[in-house]
């Protein structure tokens, strides 16, 4: 179990710079402050929902928000932050912040942990509806259109093995040996 947990925490810390560039550029200084909040957003909402943290930073990957951007779709709806939050969910979501719609609409598109927090409760309602299928609850993130949904997952598969060879790639060029055995 701890190899596991330690393999997941490699992986997770080499898709963090991808995060960074995503939210928005930063200094030098408060890079290291960035990880850790990313980080523990990350932790924290996986755990509160039960939902993988690695497939929040899959999922957070491939939607390719950026914090304080809000994305306009051809259906009339928007994609709010990070996570790409549908405004659609934003009356669910502030039902369970105990929020007004307007504040749960600014804490998505302005406040990171909210947006992740938010992200990670609609993958936990779309894995309820899948009964627990992790793929079909990944699917359900992004659409209940058939045809969304296969195309959501050929490109979350894409991403899960670029970020694979990324990071097969940065461990092998951390070690001193140079990658042999």
């Amino acid at each position: 179990m701890k190899g596991a947990r330690m393999k997941w925490r490699r992986d997770a810390l080499s898709s963090v710079a991808l995060i960074l560039a995503m939210i928005g550029p930063i200094g030098l200084a408060s890079a290291k402050a960035d990880e850790a909040m990313i980080e523990g957003c990350l932790r924290a909402a996986a755990e509160l929902h039960q939902v993988p943290a690695g497939v929040l930073v899959l999922l957070m990957s491939v939607e390719a928000g950026r914090l304080g951007e809000v994305s306009q779709n051809t259906n009339g709806t928007v994609d709010i932050g990070p996570m790409q939050v549908n405004d659609t969910w934003v009356r669910k979501i502030a039902g369970h912040w105990r929020a007004s719609p307007d504040a749960a609409y600014r804490a998505l598109r302005d406040n990171f942990c909210a947006n992740v927090e938010g992200g990670a409760w609609i993958l936990r309602q779309e894995l309820d509806e899948a009964h627990g299928d992790l793929w079909k609850g990944v699917a359900l993130y992004h659409s209940h259109d058939p045809v969304h949904k296969l195309e959501y997952m050929r490109l979350v598969y894409a991403q899960a093995m670029r970020l694979k060879r990324e990071s097969a790639r940065e461990l092998a060029s951390a070690d001193p040996n140079g990658g042999g055995r």
